[in-house]
């Protein structure tokens, strides 16, 4: 299974590619999408849409891992990437890919196995699971990798299995 994780963003949305066989996890592709800050809000959002349906073409994920957005302190920062997320879950909706979610103590459970580890732990444990020379960067789409991880780890774990049967 080829599963696409993806840190929202406006600026900066974080991406990585995982192939998942059973418990084995190979990292294929890992970056960020971008937009040019001295462009106006609608138009940025319009390149997220299109750069993300690009990156679907040329990956074709089986599925999407996308982060559920936690609402810290700066509420305008947190307005503009809700709205980010919403074009990256369009995108992937008429790309036809299934999407799945996740909240930050989620995905840190899954890669770390403490729902409150830090940032830097869960990086580390992603770099150490898919045996990574380097930890990816930017955070963003080590963020993205944590999050596709995090997927697999939950399509791969036993009561997914029993879930699934009948």
């Amino acid at each position: 299974m080829r599963i696409l994780g993806i840190d929202p963003g406006y600026a900066t949305t974080g991406f990585g590619l995982l192939q998942a066989e059973g418990p084995e996890f190979r990292l294929l592709q890992y970056g960020v999408v971008t937009t040019p800050a001295d462009l106006p809000f609608p138009r940025r959002l319009e390149i997220l849409y299109d750069d993300l349906l690009r990156l679907v073409e040329v990956t074709a994920p089986d599925a999407a891992a996308v982060e559920e957005l936690f609402w810290g302190h700066n509420i305008t920062t947190g307005i503009g990437v809700s709205h980010g997320r919403g074009v990256i879950l369009l995108a992937l909706t008429k790309a036809g890919v299934p999407i799945y979610e996740y909240t930050p103590m989620q995905v840190k459970q899954a890669v770390v196995g403490y729902g409150k580890a830090e940032k830097r732990q869960v990086i580390e444990m992603t770099r150490r699971i898919l045996r990574m020379e380097q930890p990816a960067r930017p955070d963003d789409a080590a963020d993205a990798i944590a999050i596709a991880l995090c997927h697999a780890r939950s399509q791969s774990s036993l009561l997914s299995k029993l879930q699934a049967s009948p």
